[in-house]
């Protein structure tokens, strides 16, 4: 058995792919749907936030996406400017180039889970399984680096205490309030995550026996 015989695992003889045809296909479907998702995640914001003043009722809103931010950046970074915080563009340069990408590979690796039939489709669809975690703990990060690193020398810098941004729910920043959601890419991928972790488990009941007996059979 080479290694790459171990990492695919055994070939289901058609007889019984036809005979128990759900039992395959839940796996296949799931962790399709999942690699689908990921990819369409791409398209919509991840996170958002929005920040209330009296001379801004309606609120001045960033979104966050895997590759860009949207809204009224110009807004948010003039005022920024005056507390010493850097622009919103300098946050995760290296993320923001390398994201479509990696999420790219991280579906690629899922849909080729479906054809691997042995531990090894966990292994492949483990990084985007942990993708939402990732990205959350990369998006916080940015945030706390952006809050608490302030510019002593900015015209209002005395007047605001360092601070980090809320990942969700609302928070207070000077005289303003912010109120941050997690948006329709990251519960996409959110969603992804969960459709992995069913189809693992369908996975495992399809093909275990096959692949049990598959090394027992190479061992003997």
């Amino acid at each position: 058995m080479t290694w790459l015989d171990k990492i695919i695992g055994p070939r289901i003889p058609d007889s019984v792919l036809h005979r128990e045809r759900r039992r395959f296909r839940r796996p296949t479907l799931l962790l399709g749907s999942a690699a689908l998702l990921l990819l369409i995640s791409i398209f919509f914001p991840y996170w958002r936030i929005r920040l209330y003043a009296p001379q801004y009722p309606g609120g001045l809103v960033a979104k966050v996406y895997v590759n860009r931010v949207e809204g009224d950046v110009r807004e948010i970074d003039a005022l920024n400017h005056y507390i010493g915080m850097r622009p919103l563009e300098e946050a995760a340069q290296l993320e923001r180039s390398l994201s479509i990408i990696l999420i790219g590979a991280m579906a690629l690796l899922v849909a080729g889970a479906i054809y691997v039939h042995s531990p090894w489709a966990a292994v492949l669809s483990l990084p985007a399984l942990l993708y939402p975690l990732i990205f959350l703990g990369d998006l916080y990060y940015w945030l706390w680096n952006f809050g608490t690193n302030l510019d002593p020398r900015a015209p209002l810098s005395s007047s605001v205490k360092p601070f980090v941004p809320p990942l969700l729910g609302e928070g207070q920043v000077g005289q303003f309030r912010v109120v941050a959601i997690w948006d329709i890419g990251l519960w996409l991928a959110i969603v992804a995550s969960i459709l992995i972790v069913v189809g693992l488990y369908h996975h495992r009941k399809a093909y275990k026996p096959f692949y049990e007996a598959y090394v027992r059979g190479q061992t003997a």
